[in-house]
C-alpha cells in the first residue's frame, strides 16, 4: 500500500472515530438531561404493555418496574408484587367450582366475597347472578363463622332502587344464611369499584378480617383475584405488608363469558383514580 493510500485509511478511520465518538457524547448528553417521567406516566406504560403484550414483552414490563423503583422504590416495588400476582391470577389459579375448599380459616378473619352481577331491567336476578349465590350460600354453610359481602350497584334501568347486592343479600336470607353474616356494597359498577368498597366497607367496620375469598362466575374469578389482591396492595405502606390475602375462590360455571388482560388493564388504572 502506498504511502497515499495509508494516509487516506488513517484519515477515514480518524474521521468514523470521530463520529462515533460525538454521537456517544450526543447520547450521553441526552441521557443525562431527559427528564425522569412521572410515576403515574410509567404505570400506565407497564398496565398498557401488559394487557396488551401479556408476558411476551417482557423486556418493556422489566424497564418499566426498574424505571419505576428508580423513581419511586416503594411504588416500584408494590407494582412488581401486582405483575407477579397478575401473571399468577391468569395463569396459575386454580378455580374451586361450586363450594370453597377444605382448609380455610374457621373463623370470621375470613370473608367470602360475591360479586354482583347485572339485574335485568325490572330489578329481577339473571340466572347467573343466582348460580353465584347458589355457590355462595354452599361455601356459606361450609365456613359457618365467615362473614360475607354482597358487593354490586343499581344496574336495573327500569328499578332505581334495586340493587344487585341488595338482590343478593334478600336471597341469602330467604335461604337460610344469617342477616347478621351479610355486608352490602351496593354502590359500585364495576369490579373495580367491588375491590374498591368493599374493602373499604371491611377496613372501617370489620377489623377482624384479613382472609378474603373470591366467589363469581369462573371467568370473572381471575379478574377478582387480581382486582382485590392488587386494591390491598396499593392500600399497604410497602409491598409485603398488605391486610388483605385473597386465600381462595368458588365459581360457578357459567356457560358463556370471558375477560381479556385489556380489560383488567383498565381496572387497575382504575384502581389508581382514587
Amino acid at each position: 500500500m502506498t504511502q497515499i493510500k495509508k494516509t487516506v485509511v488513517f484519515i477515514l478511520f480518524a474521521v468514523l472515530a470521530l463520529c462515533i465518538a460525538l454521537f456517544c457524547c450526543k447520547c450521553g448528553l441526552e441521557d443525562k438531561h431527559k427528564e425522569p417521567r412521572e410515576t403515574q406516566e410509567i404505570i400506565k406504560e407497564l398496565t398498557t404493555c401488559y394487557g396488551t403484550y401479556g408476558e411476551n414483552d417482557q423486556k418493556t414490563i422489566d424497564e418499566c418496574l426498574k424505571e419505576l423503583e428508580k423513581q419511586d422504590h416503594v411504588a416500584g416495588d408494590k407494582w412488581r408484587s401486582i405483575i407477579s400476582l397478575w401473571k399468577y391470577s391468569n395463569n396459575g389459579l386454580v378455580l374451586h367450582y361450586d363450594v370453597l375448599p377444605d382448609g380455610l380459616p374457621a373463623t370470621d378473619e375470613l370473608c367470602i366475597v360475591v360479586l354482583g352481577y347485572q339485574l335485568n331491567v325490572d330489578g329481577t336476578m339473571r340466572e347467573e347472578l343466582i348460580g353465584r349465590l347458589e355457590v355462595a350460600k354452599a361455601s356459606a354453610e361450609k365456613y359457618p363463622n365467615a362473614l360475607i359481602v354482597c358487593t354490586g350497584g343499581h344496574t336495573a334501568y327500569q328499578d332505581s332502587n334495586a340493587s344487585e347486592a341488595g338482590r343478593m343479600a334478600e336471597w341469602l336470607i330467604q335461604n337460610g344464611i344469617s342477616e347478621d353474616r351479610i355486608i352490602v356494597e351496593d354502590n359500585s359498577l364495576t369490579t373495580a369499584q367491588n375491590a374498591m368498597f368493599s374493602i373499604d366497607i371491611l377496613s372501617e367496620k370489620y377489623p377482624q378480617v384479613t382472609k378474603l375469598a373470591i366467589v363469581s362466575s369462573d371467568y370473572h374469578i381471575a379478574t377478582g383475584n387480581l382486582l382485590f389482591g392488587a386494591r390491598s396492595i396499593l392500600l399497604a405502606e410497602k409491598a409485603g405488608e398488605e391486610k388483605y390475602e385473597v386465600i381462595s375462590n368458588a365459581a360457578y360455571k357459567a356457560s358463556t363469558g370471558s375477560l381479556s388482560t385489556m380489560f383488567q388493564a383498565g381496572s387497575l388504572s382504575e384502581l389508581l383514580r382514587t
